[in-house]
């Protein structure tokens, strides 16, 4: 090879199932999750903050798991289940659980690290369905927020945990009606 000859990185065709939906891209094997989401696949929920995994902004969750999609390869997400922001509210548009909590409990200020919170307590409720404010606490503890002083973001929590088991009454009701 002369001193003009460039060499082209590989690239690589992957399929990726995000939100219950297959994708098939094409990336370069060091292409990072969160790019490949939010630049080939258009889901821009998920945000990069500090591209280290310390900020928890563009937390995923990988077959139900949260990850930082900033410190794993879209090549290494083959075969797994990704659940994006855009994959927690229902098909009809009802709001997950979370979401409305927040919404209703004011867990959000600039909304810049507010999809990291969700996916990482969606999971953590669907673990500890009736959190104590300690656990909660610490459920998000290793996502950054650098407005909301995470009061709200814990009354969050315990709130999506209300109306999960709410909603759960509410399903059982419909059901004994019939």
């Amino acid at each position: 090879m002369t001193d003009t000859q460039i060499p082209t990185e590989q690239r690589l065709d992957i399929r990726l199932s995000v939100n219950g939906v297959p994708h098939t891209t094409t990336v370069t094997p060091r292409r990072l999750l969160s790019d490949c989401l939010r630049h080939d696949l258009g889901l821009t929920g998920t945000h990069v903050g500090c591209e280290h995994g310390v900020c928890g902004a563009c937390t995923v969750r990988i077959d139900g798991k949260p990850m930082r999609a900033c410190l794993m390869f879209a090549v290494s997400a083959q075969g797994h289940e990704i659940t994006t922001v855009e994959g927690l509210a229902e098909p009809d548009g009802t709001m997950h659980p979370v979401q409305q909590a927040f919404r209703e409990c004011h867990g959000l200020q600039c909304g810049f690290c507010t999809p990291g919170f969700l996916t990482v307590v969606s999971a953590f409720l669907e673990e500890n369905p009736t959190p104590t404010e300690e656990e909660a606490r610490e459920a998000v503890s290793g996502n950054l927020c650098r407005c909301t002083g995470y009061q709200n973001i814990v009354k969050s929590v315990l709130r999506a945990a209300e109306i999960t088991e709410e909603r759960k009454g509410c399903a059982h009701a419909e059901g004994d009606a019939r």
